[in-house]
């Protein structure tokens, strides 16, 4: 449920469609759409509800991993009954657009956002930032690592947490892959295998830290603002802490969208996720950064400016059947 009621101001977003429709006149109406989603249903089904009641536009949301959906996407090609692909991060958006199944999206859409936060094609846009972080017990881990590569020493075995079939976690092997080449990044991840404790998920992972059954682990941010805000930020034991400057390990992503079948529906769902009532929602609701200017982030987020990051063209996280390949090899699924 919403902690904050979303009023969104219709005539900004209808004159955004009027003006999409003048310009594309042979852009099909559709009342309604169906929304593949790599995102957690229980935080983006209340935006997706307040979008139909503002525009009457129903929405069939098909809620699943990013990857999984990529791979879905792929399997069905052209005969997708999705209009919309909602991912989780860059690289599952751009293995579908390597694929030619998203159609490049309008000017005035991407000119919203950075262009570091969409695709190069511009076959996607982001709607959302999020940061990889370390997280950890500060009675158990006495300094963060200067890199994720340090993970790799036996100090670390059994300590460290990661979740190999998140999408998140594929998209920052990806950049290390990118970044420092195949056969690296496969010792690392045999490395992970003999050091890590397997977890599905991000959250997961976050209480395995919290309930100290782990010392430290892999996840995005704001899952620890998320559980800050629930049980109060001075009752969190476990930290936030981030490797050296440029350290593949201080990924920053972005979650996103790409239309798979256009129509003046599809377009206004990708318009209301970068407006700025729903780019709110994501800094009140998720924690995440917004993409859009005239939004501030949360008032606890170090700056994305200021985030330790790689440098690195998102566009260049779409090799995902690659990365899956490695991992795998590793035995890590």
């Amino acid at each position: 449920m919403f902690k904050k009621p979303l009023a969104l101001v219709l005539a900004a977003v209808a004159a955004v469609s009027v003006s999409g429709c003048t310009a594309e006149a042979a852009l099909p109406d559709k009342s309604s759409i169906t929304v593949y989603a790599g995102r957690s249903e229980a935080l983006i089904q209340p935006m997706v509800d307040q979008f139909t009641l503002d525009t009457g536009i129903e929405v069939e949301v098909r809620y699943a991993g990013s990857a999984e959906l990529a791979a879905q996407l792929l399997e069905e090609g052209q005969n997708s009954p999705a209009d919309v692909f909602f991912a989780q991060d860059a690289g599952a958006l751009g293995a579908v657009a390597k694929a030619a199944l998203l159609t490049k999206l309008p000017d005035e859409i991407l000119g919203l956002v950075s262009p570091q936060y969409s695709a190069a094609d511009g076959s996607w846009v982001g709607v959302s930032g999020r940061v990889r972080v370390f997280v950890y017990n500060p009675d158990t881990v006495a300094s963060v690592p200067s890199s994720v590569f340090d993970l790799a020493e036996p100090e670390w075995q059994g300590r460290i947490a990661i979740a190999p079939t998140n999408a998140s976690f594929q998209a920052f092997v990806t950049a290390m892959r990118v970044l420092h080449g195949e056969d690296k990044t496969l010792e690392w991840l045999r490395a992970m295998k003999t050091n890590a404790v397997i977890y599905e998920k991000n959250s997961a992972i976050l209480e395995a830290v919290e309930s100290k059954i782990v010392d430290a682990g892999l996840i995005n941010h704001y899952y620890w603002f998320a559980m800050g805000r629930e049980i109060g930020f001075e009752n969190l034991t476990s930290r936030l802490g981030q490797f050296e400057a440029r350290d593949v390990g201080n990924l920053i992503n972005a979650a996103g969208v790409g239309i798979v079948s256009d129509s003046n529906a599809a377009r206004s769902f990708v318009e209301y996720l970068l407006s700025q009532t729903g780019q709110q929602y994501f800094v009140d609701q998720t924690s995440e950064y917004p993409l859009i200017s005239g939004i501030e982030a949360g008032v606890d987020l170090t700056p994305l400016s200021q985030i330790p990051a790689p440098d690195i063209d998102l566009s260049d996280l779409d090799s995902l059947e690659e990365t899956l390949n490695l991992i795998r090899e590793a035995g890590l699924i």
